[in-house]
């Protein structure tokens, strides 16, 4: 089961949110979006389930089905970017006219990748406080989060499947080669994840958007008009 939250009226956005994070943490942002739009929680995410497995492709064949027919823009931040690039590849039947992407993760290190793999591994931390456990998964997310955590073991945990953490690396560049939608890449001016050399060394025409970090949408979400500008148009164009 994938949770979804939705609103507005007219041409579609899907929003794909980051590791760790909830589709709540769109909500500012989703307000500015001149139609229709739904917020995922990705699966082992907040209210969503989890996967015995995760990679980008089972990420995006369990959020396909929840999306629903007709065209859509896609927009997603980190994580969810690249789901959204996989969502573009037209294999899981989304009739994606646009995607975007920013703050996606382009270059990992084996020491990354090995950290990440040892976190995967790891049971999930309960705490006996629930805000402990909101701090956790905040500190998790890198964002404050409303419905981050859930009750387990007599506590409460992270909603955040520890296992999501061994996806691994993206192809990013494999993924534009066989987008059958076109394809915006963009990353916050000070985002230390996905700084702007980082950006234009894999797409010379990525958007910088100035002033922000990482997480754009929830630091000024005024900041994301020029990618709304540019996925409005293609999807009703």
């Amino acid at each position: 089961m994938v949770h979804v939250t939705r609103g507005g009226e007219g041409p579609s956005l899907v929003l794909l949110h980051g590791l760790g994070a909830t589709g709540s943490v769109w909500r500012s942002a989703a307000a500015s979006w001149p139609g229709s739009w739904v917020a995922v929680d990705l699966p082992g995410h907040g209210r969503s389930a989890p996967l015995e497995r995760y990679s980008f492709g089972s990420l995006a064949a369990a959020v396909a089905p929840a999306i629903g027919s007709g065209p859509v823009a896609v927009l997603g931040h980190s994580l969810g970017g690249v789901v959204a690039l996989t969502l573009a590849s037209g294999w899981f039947g989304v009739d994606v006219r646009i995607a975007a992407g920013f703050g996606v993760k382009l270059r990992w290190s084996a020491e990354e990748l090995a950290k990440a793999a040892g976190l995967a591994a790891r049971p999930a931390r309960v705490f006996a406080a629930r805000d402990e456990a909101e701090a956790w998964a905040a500190r998790l997310a890198g964002v404050p989060l409303e419905d981050g955590v859930v009750a387990a073991d007599g506590g409460w945990r992270a909603a955040l499947d520890p296992a999501a953490f061994g996806v691994g690396a993206p192809d990013v560049e494999g993924l534009l080669a066989v987008a059958k939608a076109p394809v915006v890449l963009a990353a916050g001016e000070r985002d230390p994840m996905c700084p702007p050399e980082h950006l234009r060394a894999v797409r010379p025409d990525g958007l910088v958007l100035p002033g922000v970090g990482h997480n754009a949408h929830v630091e000024q979400p005024a900041s994301l008009r020029p990618l709304f500008d540019l996925l409005h148009a293609a999807v009703t164009g």
